[in-house]
C-alpha cells in the first residue's frame, strides 16, 4: 500500500516558469553551472547550486553556500518569483520530446514507504553525494528536486490525468533543449481521492531516477523525527517530493560504453576474439546520415561495436544470457563475457579504462570518441522498464550505468516545504 499525497506546492509565477525551470543539479560541473546562471540569473540552478553565487575559490560544500541557497529561496518567494498555493493539490506534469509525451503525477511520497521497500530501489547510493543534498534540503527547509518514480499503469489515474488535461495549464513552455513542459492542477476533491486510493492499492512503486535525492530526503525526514519526538507522521518532513509516471509511457535510452585500450591486443586480434564470443556481422563504414538508424542494435541480446573505423553488429549467445534478472541484462552479459575476461575491466565503477556515454548523445558521439580517446565503442540495446522492475522486485541492484532516462525532469517547478 503506497501513501502518495497531495501537498501545498511552492511554484513559480506563471510568467517566470520557463526561466526558472532548470535541469537537475547533478548534470553540470561547477563551471557549467556557473555559465548557466550567468546567462540566466533566474534559473533555479542558482539555488540548486548556490556556489554559483560565490568566487571560484569558495568551496562548493562550504556552510555559507548552503545558507545562501536557503536565503535565496526565501527571497524568491518574497519577491513573487515563487508563489505558495493555498490548498493541497496533485499536479500533472507533461513532458513532450521528439513527438513523444509522458505524463506524471506530482505528489509527495512517504519516507516510511521508502524504508519499508514499498518504494523499491535498484541502485546503491554514495554517502558523499547524499550529504550534499541532505545539507541543501536542511538549509532550504524544502525539497527542490523531484524524485522520478515509476508505477505500473493504472486506469483510474489515466482517467484523472486525461480529465485534468482538458483544463487550462498552469504552465506551457518549451525549454532550450526543445522539450515542451505543461503543468495542470488536480484540485477537485473527488479526483484527489481517486488518485490517492489508486496509489494506495499498489504494492510497489519504483525509483527510476534520483536515488541520491531520495535517500537524502529520507534522511532529513528521519533527522527531523529525532528533533521532534512527538511527531505523529502527518508532518511534511515525513514525505518527499516526487513525480510518478506510468511504466507504459517511459522511455529508457541506451547507456553505451567506450574503452580506452584493447588490453594489449591489436584490432585484428580483438576482432578475432569477439568472433569467438559472439556472432559478429560487419556493417562497414556507415554514412553519417544513416548512422543513427543503421548502427543501433535492434533487439535485446544484440549490441553494436565500433572498431577501426568500422561498425559491427554483435549478437550474444543464448547460453551466455542467464535467467537471473541482473546477470541476464545486456550490460551484464557484455561485462561478464567480454569487458572483464577479455579486456581486464574488473570493476566498471572504478576502472579508468572505461567510460559511459548516454544514448541521448547518439551514435555519432561513439564514433567521435573512437577518433579521440577510445579504442572501441559498444552501443547497447536499452534496458527495458520491465527489466528494471524485475531487478528491484528481486531486491537486487542494477550494474552501473544501466539506464538513461529522457527527458529529464526540471527542478524549481515544484517545491515541497518541510
Amino acid at each position: 500500500m503506497a501513501d502518495i499525497r497531495p501537498f501545498f506546492c511552492v511554484r513559480p509565477a506563471a510568467e517566470k516558469a520557463g526561466k526558472v525551470a532548470a535541469l537537475p543539479y547533478d548534470v553540470y560541473n561547477r563551471k557549467e553551472a556557473k555559465a548557466v546562471v550567468e546567462k540566466n540569473p533566474q534559473s533555479f540552478l542558482a539555488i540548486d547550486r548556490a556556489e554559483t553565487q560565490f568566487p571560484d575559490d569558495v568551496d562548493t560544500y562550504a556552510p555559507e553556500v548552503y545558507r545562501k541557497a536557503g536565503q535565496m529561496l526565501q527571497e524568491w518567494i518574497k519577491d513573487g518569483t515563487f508563489i505558495r498555493d493555498g490548498r493541497k493539490c496533485y499536479y500533472i506534469y507533461e513532458l513532450t520530446m521528439d513527438g513523444r509525451t509522458q505524463t506524471g503525477i506530482v505528489a509527495c511520497a512517504s519516507i516510511d514507504d521508502y524504508a519499508g521497500n514499498t518504494i523499491k530501489k535498484h541502485e546503491n547510493t554514495r554517502a558523499d553525494k547524499e550529504e550534499d543534498r541532505i545539507r541543501h534540503v536542511d538549509a532550504c527547509n524544502a525539497q527542490t528536486g523531484p524524485i522520478f518514480l515509476a508505477y505500473r499503469a493504472d486506469s483510474t489515474i489515466r482517467e484523472v490525468v486525461a480529465e485534468a488535461k482538458k483544463g487550462a495549464p498552469l504552465y506551457d513552455f518549451v525549454s532550450e533543449d526543445g522539450i515542451r513542459h505543461r503543468v495542470f492542477a488536480v484540485a477537485d476533491d473527488v479526483q484527489i481521492a481517486a488518485v490517492s486510493q489508486a496509489f494506495a492499492e499498489m504494492d510497489s512503486i519504483y525509483i527510476a531516477d534520483g536515488h541520491h535525492r531520495a535517500a537524502s530526503a529520507v534522511k532529513v525526514g528521519l533527522k527531523r523525527r529525532g528533533e521532534h519526538p512527538d511527531y505523529d507522521g502527518t508532518e511534511e518532513f515525513n514525505y518527499f517530493l516526487s513525480v510518478l509516471f506510468p511504466d507504459e509511457e517511459l522511455l529508457i535510452m541506451d547507456y553505451n560504453r567506450v574503452v580506452k585500450d584493447l588490453n594489449g591486443m591489436t584490432e585484428a586480434e580483438f576482432l578475432a576474439r569477439m568472433k569467438e564470443l559472439f556472432a559478429v556481422e560487419s556493417l562497414g563504414n556507415i554514412p553519417e546520415e544513416e548512422l543513427e538508424q543503421a548502427a543501433r542494435p535492434k533487439r535485446k541480446g544484440q549490441f553494436s561495436l565500433f572498431l577501426g573505423g568500422q561498425w559491427y553488429c554483435c549478437t550474444m549467445k543464448p547460453e551466455d544470457i542467464p535467467d537471473d534478472p541482473v546477470d541476464g541484462l545486456d550490460v551484464s552479459v557484455l561485462q561478464n563475457v567480454l569487458l572483464g575476461p577479455v579486456l581486464g575491466i574488473g570493476d566498471p565503477k572504478t576502472d579508468q579504462r572505461i567510460d559511459f556515454v548516454g544514448g541521448i548523445r547518439g551514435m555519432k558521439e561513439l564514433k567521435r570518441r573512437c577518433g579521440e580517446d577510445a579504442a572501441a565503442a559498444f552501443a547497447m540495446y536499452p534496458t527495458s522498464i520491465e527489466e528494471l522492475f524485475a531487478v528491484a522486485d528481486a531486491g537486487l541492484l542494477m550494474p552501473p550505468k544501466s539506464t538513461w532516462f529522457e527527458p529529464k525532469l526540471r527542478s524549481g517547478l515544484f517545491i515541497h516545504e518541510i
